[in-house]
C-alpha cells in the first residue's frame, strides 16, 4: 500500500478502507425475507427478555419481603 493508493481515494484516510474484510458471500435470499426473519427473531429475544426481566423483578421483591 503506497501513496499511489491514497490519492487514488482521494487522500481519504478513513480506517476501514485500507484494513480490508473478508467477503461475505450472498446466499440467494432476497433483501425482506432476510429482514423478516431477523425482525421474527428479535422480536421472540425481545419477548424472552421480557420475561426474563419480570422473573428476575419478582425474584428481587420476593428476596426484600423476606429479609
Amino acid at each position: 500500500m503506497g501513496r499511489g493508493c491514497v490519492r487514488g481515494d482521494d487522500h481519504v484516510l478513513t480506517p476501514g478502507r485500507y484494513v480490508g474484510a473478508a467477503a461475505v458471500e450472498d446466499d440467494g435470499t432476497p433483501f425482506p425475507e432476510r429482514f423478516a426473519a431477523l425482525k421474527a427473531r428479535l422480536d421472540e429475544q425481545l419477548a424472552e427478555g421480557e420475561e426474563l426481566g419480570a422473573l428476575i423483578q419478582a425474584k428481587l421483591e420476593g428476596r426484600v419481603a423476606s429479609g
